[in-house]
């Protein structure tokens, strides 16, 4: 009997293992494209080649061979350092991470199969879904660059020194700029989009938590889930608290160096001159709320709990006086009173297309049989009031709050700035 049940398990775990293998197989894939994978010595030597290549030699030879003119490109030392330092930033980080942890550890990969079904499906999906979401992102940009640069070597190429054939060197050198241009960008993006994915992760974790709620659990589950929880938001913080930081640091930055060079007097603000540094200014900044986003999104939803554990408590309370405790699990779900479900029904229609799951819900959570005794019930609320999880940088939680001030300052420069390039206001 024992082998007859234990036989088909054997097929569902390699099933599982080899969707996960062959998940990380198209991550890696992608990153080797982009020479980004050092998952070997060998990848490794050539992932550093490429950056000091992309990310340092063509924007130098760009800026000082291309631009000794100063009224020609007058803003591109501005639009070079602001994506060399993106790219920078992105590639140190991703480098020390899969150094350190290597990547299957590193998007928490490794420990996927002790969750549930439902999470692991979601996760994977995640994965590929965040990819074809940066691909959208991406290529609009890289069009409108790609747009940029033939203009601007269709008009001014032929007055700066090639060496031979002008239309030859001038078609090579924009090749080179447009290859730099799309590795620094998808650099930086490619590490924002892991991030946002392994937050959905934890995202999905804390809706499986909340489900813990509503099943006939002891404190001490419940408090060993939460703490382990807890214990990963702290991990990705450790992790992702540098890039975020230097991220904020960086893009502030370089809108007030965009600001100061556009503002200066006799500056000349004509789409020829600065449509690139508009360009640059959308990338960075995209990229920069997309994980200042991600992050204030699991911090919103891990202190969502503590209103779910309230609503969980109050629900336990007032139907406790109705419970016999020698009384059947069966027996207690036909005893709840209507109003348990006519509101669920009520606002069925009028929540149709809204974005709430367990722990933002509006709705009444059903007692159980042999629920947890009220003191330990109260105990456990005051405990998640007082240890509220989220992302944080060196002790300060990335909430929604943080995240309206950081949008405030960076849209700010950023609409000034549209206003002096490309007369956006």
């Amino acid at each position: 009997m024992t082998r007859r049940h234990t036989a088909p398990l054997l097929p569902a775990v390699k099933s599982r293992c080899s969707d996960d293998d062959e998940e990380l197989h198209g991550l890696r894939s992608c990153l080797r494209w982009m020479c980004l994978d050092q998952s070997n010595a060998g990848l490794a030597v050539v992932s550093w080649v490429v950056f000091f290549i992309l990310a340092v030699a063509v924007p130098s030879v760009s800026h000082f061979v291309l631009s000794y003119r100063p009224h020609r490109r007058p803003y591109d030392l501005v639009v070079q350092l602001s994506l060399s330092a993106a790219a920078a930033l992105a590639f140190l980080t991703l480098s020390a991470a899969t150094r350190r942890y290597g990547l299957r550890r590193f998007l928490f990969l490794d420990k996927l199969s002790e969750e549930s079904a439902r999470v692991q499906v979601a996760y994977t999906a995640q994965l590929r879904r965040s990819f074809r979401l940066l691909a959208l992102f991406i290529a609009p940009c890289f069009a409108a660059e790609v747009a940029y640069k033939i203009w601007w070597y269709a008009l001014s190429a032929n007055k700066i020194a090639f060496l031979g054939n002008p239309v030859a060197a001038g078609c090579a050198a924009c090749a080179l700029e447009l290859a730099s241009w799309i590795y620094r960008v998808a650099s930086f993006f490619v590490v924002g989009a892991m991030f946002r994915s392994i937050c959905r992760l934890h995202i999905l974790r804390l809706q499986d938590f909340a489900a813990m709620f509503e099943e006939e659990s002891e404190v001490m589950v419940v408090l060993k889930e939460h703490l382990r929880l807890r214990r990963q938001l702290k991990v990705i913080s450790h992790r992702f608290r540098g890039f975020i930081l230097l991220g904020i640091i960086m893009v502030t930055a370089s809108q007030f160096a965009a600001v100061l060079v556009t503002t200066r007097p006799h500056s000349d603000d004509k789409l020829f001159n600065t449509g690139e540094l508009a360009l640059c200014s959308i990338v960075v900044v995209a990229g920069l709320l997309i994980c200042l986003r991600s992050a204030a999104k699991i911090t919103h939803k891990a202190q969502a709990l503590t209103s779910h554990a309230a609503k969980w408590h109050v629900c336990a309370t007032v139907e406790s006086f109705a419970i016999d405790h020698d009384t059947s699990s069966d027996a207690i779900s036909k005893v709840i009173p209507e109003f348990w479900t006519t509101e669920e029904d009520n606002s069925e229609e009028e929540e149709e297309d809204s974005e709430e799951d367990e722990l933002e819900g509006t709705k009444i959570v059903p007692p159980r049989a042999h629920t947890i005794s009220f003191q330990k019930r109260q105990a456990l609320v005051t405990y998640l009031e007082n240890n509220k999880a989220g992302i944080t940088i060196f002790g300060f939680t990335v909430d929604r709050s943080w995240l309206h001030t950081v949008f405030g300052l960076e849209c700010t420069l950023f609409l000034w700035l549209l206003g002096k390039t490309i007369g956006i206001s």
